[in-house]
């Protein structure tokens, strides 16, 4: 047993990065930096303020998105601190290695499997559906039953087209006297939009890094210009009333609006802050990463999550929360302002879909890099860590995430992949919270570029904030944790435990 907590040295670690020529060090701060911003700006302002304003908090997601942002905060400044000191792709698995020991990397690196690849998918869902909106302004029809999960029942609404049938929407056709039972309706086959760029980006990210750096630097400039188009223009169409009440009744469920709502809001938002984390996942890639990295990942997490609450302050004031349950939430607050700002709507939409392909791109460049760590230290089959003689890029563990992101994207909708991604995020964001504590007591010689201040006291608020919006979360994200953690233990025990480098060196 006492081998399961065996660290991997920091001596050892540091000589392997060293050693490793496999893959390419071509990105610096700034490249460091977008690809936070790629990936953080995307789902949470254009696919999930929306929903989770509809859903749990009304107008008061914007506490939410200050509550997930504190916490994104003092795991940032962990992360930092990890990353300077440990240069190495594998992120959080990599830190738990050294400092928590072998079989709590695993547990790590198996839940960052529910971070990036689920994540990738979720995203590709919201893609999909700015995609079909975008077409339909110019007559372009996808039919409705390739546009959704496998078995979502669709129902087709007069001037607006087809949406997913939700007890919410039920409520509000009911509320303007339509029978949600009288109007068409259909269940869908699969996702393919959603299919089509996780295919597209996976291929991307086979040629290399430095392409993909500069599709996603491409992207991120599009989005964020748009979006600050959108706060500027959004402002004057503000309507007060919008915002009353600001923190709607409890339902009497918790979850549902009040404080609790709000929780629960920042729990399921969360899940739009791993961008940080995924800037970590490319140490070995940056030419200066002692330096460059704590620069990327706290640079990228300001920038976003001031752009997020503003959003959030904008789109709850031009729309009433309670119609914004939809896959293109911005859409529908441009619709509100009016026909005269028709010519914004394709724009914003554009942006969407630049926003979402480059957070696709830097959660799919994450996960095979996790993969290629743990495969180097055996707890994963050789060929995780195949490098391409050409591109120097992980090319195999690439082709198997996208592949399996390809069919999540296909077959499940939003809802399921949204809190399994946020419930995954916040057990890594905890874990490393813990470890800076850990390592600064077992080894407080080792030279540390960027320091976490105030500790213990900045990684415990860390750690309990992620635990609480973990217990916000519903049990049936949970079961579904518990169940995919199962798996990891059966694969651990069964493969990995045997094949550990640590052990059989």
């Amino acid at each position: 047993m006492s081998k399961l907590f065996e660290i991997k040295p920091l001596s050892v670690l540091l000589s392997e990065s060293k050693s490793d020529q496999g893959l390419r060090k071509s990105l610096n701060a700034l490249n460091l930096t977008t690809l936070g911003v790629g990936a953080v700006i995307g789902a949470g302002i254009f696919v999930l303020t929306g929903q989770a304003a509809a859903q749990y908090a009304g107008p008061a997601i914007v506490i939410s998105f200050l509550i997930s942002g504190l916490a994104c905060l003092f795991a940032g400044l962990c992360y930092a601190e990890f990353a300077s000191m440990i240069p190495i792709s594998g992120s959080a698995y990599t830190y738990a290695y050294a400092t928590m020991g072998e079989f709590v990397a695993w547990i790590i690196g198996w839940d960052l499997i529910l971070e990036y690849l689920f994540a990738a998918s979720t995203v590709s869902v919201g893609w999909s559906g700015y995609v079909v909106s975008f077409l339909k302004d110019f007559g372009l029809i996808i039919p409705a039953q390739f546009t959704a999960a496998l078995g979502t029942v669709l129902v087709d609404i007069p001037q607006v087209g087809w949406k997913m049938v939700t007890p919410e929407l039920t409520k509000n056709l009911a509320e303007t006297g339509i029978a949600i039972d009288s109007l068409p309706h259909l269940t869908a086959i699969l996702n393919l939009p959603a299919m089509f760029i996780v295919a597209f980006i996976t291929i991307l990210l086979l040629v290399g890094i430095r392409e993909s750096a500069r599709f996603n630097n491409v992207m991120v400039i599009i989005k964020v210009f748009v979006i600050i188009l959108f706060i500027g223009i959004g402002f004057m169409f503000v309507n007060k009333a919008n915002w009353v009440p600001f923190i709607p009744e409890n339902t009497g469920e918790w979850g549902h609006f009040g404080w609790s709502g709000i929780f629960r809001g920042a729990a399921v938002i969360f899940f739009a802050y791993i961008g940080f984390d995924a800037v970590s996942t490319a140490a070995q890639e940056a030419k200066n990463p002692q330096k460059d990295m704590p620069i990327g990942i706290l640079g990228s997490l300001g920038i976003s999550t001031l752009l997020y609450i503003l959003v959030a302050i904008v789109l709850t004031g031009i729309v009433s929360y309670t119609f914004l349950n939809v896959a293109d939430p911005i859409a529908v607050g441009v619709d509100a302002m009016g026909p005269g700002l028709f010519w914004l709507r394709p724009i914003i939409k554009i942006a969407a879909i630049a926003g979402l392909s480059s957070v696709i791109l830097v959660l799919l460049m994450g996960q095979p890099r996790i993969f290629y760590s743990m495969s180097k230290d055996g707890l994963l089959p050789p060929v995780f860590s195949k490098i391409h003689p050409r591109f120097k890029t992980p090319y195999a563990s690439t082709i198997i995430t996208g592949s399996v992101a390809l069919i999540l994207a296909g077959v499940l909708p939003i809802s399921i992949l949204g809190e399994l991604v946020s419930i995954g995020t916040l057990l890594a964001f905890a874990i490393v919270c813990v470890g800076i504590i850990v390592l600064r007591i077992k080894r407080p010689d080792i030279p540390r570029s960027f320091k976490t201040p105030f500790v213990p006291l900045i990684p415990i608020l860390g750690a309990g904030i992620c635990i609480l919006q973990m217990a916000s979360l519903p049990w049936k994200t949970w079961e579904r944790l518990i169940i995919w953690m199962a798996l990891g233990f059966v694969i651990y025990f069964t493969y990995g435990i045997r094949k550990s480098k640590l052990r059989n060196p």
